[in-house]
């Protein structure tokens, strides 16, 4: 199952989940384009939210206004839709309009093949030299087996020596409901609070975080120059 965290209070750029993208809410648009790779749950904070959903013929659910981040409002919906522990959800940002549906199909196919091997999924992309320095697009580094070291906002690795391509981590992310109830458990870390990547709350936990290697050309939707960016390249 898809859960989309919809929060309508964004800090960074407000109200952006209901931007229009292609004649409706960006969140919809979301919803509407992974719906062809399982079933969508939108989990929103806010009644006008909720009673969009409903008319573009979206299933949702409300959550608590007051959470920390959407993977703790991921956990309300799990709770508030009664899922069992082995449940694989995977959590799609609502600003991902753009997201490539065969991405979302193959990560779906990746976290069924190794559910028994890590306590979380997410994906990557490799990006050139010059985009490295980008704070806005974390960095991941990886073990010979997959498996995620570190998450950083700075350049890693650090290109003492040449380095010709970087993994640019896109914020897709699945687990198991047990691995999820088990994370929302876990005390914020020093890592996640000083890089702001709730992540590296796992990876401190000494948790395996499996990372799959997609090609991308979607662009998630931080702020208005994003979203300047996304129309021009998208809906041309």
């Amino acid at each position: 199952m898809i859960i989309i965290p919809a929060r309508l209070a964004s800090t960074r750029f407000a109200n952006k989940i209901l931007c229009d993208i292609n004649g409706v809410p960006m969140f919809v648009a979301t919803a509407k384009r992974v719906s062809q790779c399982d079933d969508v749950v939108v989990a929103v904070d806010d009644e006008k939210v909720l009673q969009i959903a409903k008319q573009h013929g979206l299933k949702a659910v409300m959550t608590a206004q007051n959470h920390q981040s959407g993977t703790d409002r991921i956990r309300e919906a799990c709770e508030i839709l009664g899922l069992n522990d082995e449940e694989i959800i995977i959590n799609v940002q609502a600003d991902e309009p753009f997201i490539e549906t065969e991405n979302i199909t193959k990560f779906k196919a990746f976290c069924e093949e190794n559910r028994n091997k890590a306590f979380m999924f997410s994906c990557y992309k490799c990006i050139d030299d010059e985009f490295a320095d980008d704070k806005n697009l974390v960095k991941v580094v990886c073990d010979k087996t997959g498996f995620a070291l570190y998450f950083s906002r700075s350049r890693i690795p650090f290109n003492r020596n040449h380095c010709d391509t970087y993994k640019a981590h896109l914020g897709i992310y699945a687990y198991s409901v047990k691995s999820l109830n088990e994370f929302c458990k876990l005390e914020y870390s020093e890592l996640e609070n000083t890089e702001k990547l709730e992540q590296l709350r796992a990876l401190e936990n000494g948790k395996k975080i499996a990372m799959l290697e997609v090609k991308s050309e979607s662009i998630g939707i931080d702020s208005p120059d994003d979203l300047k960016r996304a129309l021009e390249k998208f809906c041309k």
